[in-house]
């Protein structure tokens, strides 16, 4: 649960960050957001992938 709800958090805090006037300007010169904001994106949707794993996996206790 810790899990699926840091990847929300870090991927609506990267979404953000791909929105901020930072990353508008290295878009401008590079084509692409900043590397904070890719990070941010990309732990995100790794946290909300294993929280989900885990959750739907539940406990094995018998």
């Amino acid at each position: 649960m810790v899990l699926l709800a840091a990847g929300v958090v870090l991927l609506v805090i990267g979404i953000n960050a791909t929105n901020s006037f930072g990353s508008d300007v290295s878009r401008f010169f590079t084509g692409s957001p900043t590397d904070k904001a890719v990070w941010l994106l990309i732990a995100g949707a790794v946290a909300l992938g294993i929280g989900s794993l885990g959750l739907f996996r539940g406990s094995k206790s018998a």
